[in-house]
């Protein structure tokens, strides 16, 4: 038997802890679950935009694939939070994954059958995405039951490895395969990769509610919405994400710079989408000091800021490339690296202070609530991750709209002013004690 040396032991501290898949083989189960079918998740998000823009050729447009799927999925969200604290969570996420799986079927059935119809893919994109919602609420009220408090963070890292790893390769594999064999067996992958959701969900052990809970319905949202009034810290894990969400999220300018600011095309669009993942995966592969952060509020607050400046500085270099006469054109070659260097790493910080926010964001709302309350809470949450980047993308659809070019720059100035300003009025969030989780 080797000892460990004094190296091995600092490089387990700043590794991500694998602790939650070896306590629980369920959560192991459909943490790779997830991770496998949200890499085919990422590709069909980035072909549904480029074939809007394929066939529109505007921004606008493609900023309405999620602007129209937003309402539903709050609605969604709130409903299928309730049913998560009413039901058998594994049930209400199985039904909801068969639904999410359907819609991605039609989107490759009209590709396949050479259909160019937006409103066709506005609508099952919506579907896709308000089953997703009612999902992601109830796969994430279960992880408490499957790890246990003590492991939340960890296992918020772990989720965010396999984050990372959707939005790394998914959307970069798109470009490729859009730009080599075009939108109807990208689609089809995604179906086939989906399939492994099903495993995840199928495997855990049964999750029934809490004796006494409510039906969904006014009462149980009434009921929600009372204890989240009187819960700062938890309101304040939403408010943050939507302010960081709604000014800087610049997926939707992605096409548009492809096309006629760096070139490059599709190829261009997944290397920017993969880069923002990158920072994501590589902040939860070295997540390991973030399970002895006990001032989780104020970490909150940091990585938000952190985010900002990201968001801004990519605006920087979208700005200058676009003042030096842009490049347009599908076609990828050496010339872009520079811009799409520079651009791509700002977006590589972005994601990785996204991410440790979202470790510490998941963190408190999981340890403060109670588990008859999650499910609720969750729906929200799931509402404000999904639903903060659709209003950041009509917010950037807007600003182009109204012919200001660097939205990103303005954004990231608003996200760093407003959250040091919400920082200053909500002081318990600041004190937020991880050792002593409470809810306001």
């Amino acid at each position: 038997m080797t000892s460990s040396t004094p190296t091995d032991e600092r490089r387990r501290r700043l590794l991500a802890d694998l602790t939650p898949l070896r306590r629980s083989p369920a959560f192991a189960r459909l943490w790779a679950g997830t991770a496998i079918a949200g890499i085919g998740t990422q590709m069909t998000t980035v072909a549904v935009g480029l074939e809007v823009y394929e066939i529109t050729h505007s921004t606008f447009a493609v900023s309405l694939v999620g602007v129209i799927a937003l309402v539903p999925m709050i609605a969604a969200g709130l409903y299928g939070g309730m049913l998560s604290d009413a039901f058998d969570r594994r049930t209400v996420a199985l039904w909801s994954a068969i639904v999410a799986w359907l819609a991605v079927a039609l989107i490759a059935t009209h590709a396949w059958l050479g259909f160019h119809s937006v409103a066709l893919l506005y609508v099952l994109a919506t579907v896709n995405a308000v089953a997703a919602t009612v999902n992601g609420a109830s796969r994430a009220a279960i992880v408490p039951r499957l790890v246990g408090v003590d492991l939340l963070p960890a296992a918020s890292a772990l989720g965010g490895i396999a984050a990372g790893l959707q939005v790394t390769v998914g959307p970069a594999v798109a470009g490729v395969l859009i730009a080599a064999v075009g939108f109807a067996p990208t689609y089809t992958i995604d179906v086939v990769l989906f399939s492994c959701a099903f495993l995840g969900v199928f495997t855990l052990p049964r999750m029934a509610p809490e004796h006494g809970a409510l039906r969904p319905g006014l009462s149980s949202l009434v009921e929600g919405a009372r204890f989240l009034r009187r819960s700062r810290n938890i309101t304040m894990t939403f408010v943050l994400d939507i302010i960081a969400m709604t000014f800087g999220q610049p997926r939707v300018l992605f096409p548009a710079i492809g096309a006629l600011v760096i070139g490059g095309g599709a190829v261009t669009v997944g290397a920017l989408t993969a880069a923002y993942a990158i920072g994501a995966l590589v902040s939860s592969v070295f997540s390991g000091p973030l399970g002895h952060v006990r001032r989780q509020g104020e970490a909150v607050g940091w990585a938000i800021t952190v985010y900002g400046g990201a968001i801004a500085l990519f605006g920087v270099v979208i700005a200058f490339a676009h003042a030096l006469g842009g490049r347009s054109g599908e076609a990828f070659d050496v010339g872009i690296l520079p811009a799409l260097g520079g651009a791509a790493l700002f977006l590589a910080v972005a994601g990785g202070a996204d991410n440790v926010s979202a470790v510490f964001r998941g963190t408190i709302l999981q340890a403060a609530a109670p588990d008859g309350m999650r499910g609720r809470l969750q729906g929200i949450f799931t509402v404000v991750v999904t639903g903060g980047p659709r209003v950041g993308d009509l917010y950037a659809g807007l600003v182009v709209a109204a012919g200001i070019a660097y939205p990103p720059i303005i954004g990231g100035v608003l996200i760093i002013g407003l959250v040091a300003l919400l920082l200053r009025l909500v002081p318990s969030f600041r004190r937020y004690d991880a050792r002593h989780p409470h809810a306001n």
